[in-house]
């Protein structure tokens, strides 16, 4: 079991570099994976035996072999890459998608951890932007 998590881990840290933005649910670190361990964990641990699991060696190996890796890793590898780049992007740009709303609701709070809890809390933004990108940093 210690393994498996292991190899969930070094998967994610090879899928999640570059940060990109779309409009669309994010997944969570954990979510992630477990569907890796359970859609990839096979093909890894017979592809990618002994491969470093940093510097994206995991999803190089696996992108070296894509002939050879089941179709529901590739997949999932892909959908789980593009969810966390979301989520990693939303959480960069938050303060400056909600910057006004966060003036406005959150006058006179201090620090970004403060400001950024002010706004999960609060019921009453009006910026859908800013909504979403609360939503796919996945604080809400």
């Amino acid at each position: 079991m210690a393994t498996r998590n292991m190899l969930a881990g070094a998967v994610l840290m090879a899928a999640f570099g570059a940060a990109g933005i779309a409009h669309a649910q994010t997944i969570s670190f954990a979510d992630a994976a477990t569907a890796l361990t359970q859609d990839c964990g096979a093909d890894i641990k017979k592809l990618c035996r002994g491969i470093n699991l940093g510097n994206h060696q995991i999803q190089t190996c696996l992108e070296k072999h894509q002939a050879k890796v089941s179709p529901t890793c590739i997949s999932t590898l892909a959908d789980i890459t593009v969810s966390i780049e979301r989520r990693l992007a939303a959480q960069a740009g938050v303060f400056k998608v909600c910057g006004a709303d966060a003036a406005t609701l959150c006058k006179g709070v201090k620090g970004e951890a403060h400001l950024l809890q002010c706004l999960i809390k609060t019921k009453r933004i009006d910026s859908q932007k800013c909504n979403q990108a609360i939503t796919d940093a996945g604080w809400r």
